[in-house]
């Protein structure tokens, strides 16, 4: 799935739009990538020099990610609803993310009840774990 497609699903616009092609959609299963460039907003002060992507834009990826499955697969009419996250749990960061790396992030449904979920997220870097996250949501009607 290319970005145009990803719009559809997804609120966020530049330059909080953080998932750039979906490679696999599953009913209960997603995984994207983000394209790490230097040319990113947030670098310009995280850090000077040294730049990093922050650990809770990795976070938003991941929520990104699984809203997008969740709108696939789990949701009538994407563009009356919205997903909203209510909880992150044990949120871990393994490596730093830098210009010219390649996020991947692969997002799990773990439970649905009605419209309340919870998911699993990792994303990785060259197969390496960047960041790994429980994380919970609600399905809710767009007012």
């Amino acid at each position: 799935m290319k970005i145009e497609e990803i719009k559809k699903y997804l609120p966020h616009r530049y330059p909080f739009l953080l998932v750039d092609r979906v490679l696999e959609a599953e009913e209960n299963r997603i995984v994207t990538i983000k394209n790490v460039t230097v040319n990113e907003e947030f670098f310009n002060g995280h850090f000077p020099g040294a730049p990093i992507m922050p650990g809770v834009l990795q976070v938003e990826a991941l929520a990104q990610s699984g809203c997008i499955m969740l709108m696939k697969a789990h949701v009538k009419d994407p563009e009356k609803s919205l997903i909203v996250f209510t909880g992150i749990k044990n949120a871990k960061f393994r490596q730093q993310v830098v210009p010219g790396d390649q996020l991947r992030m692969e997002v799990k449904l773990a439970n649905m009840r009605r419209n309340f979920v919870t998911m699993e997220g990792v994303a990785t870097v060259d197969g390496k774990v960047t960041c790994e996250l429980e994380a919970s949501a609600a399905i809710v009607t767009r007012e």
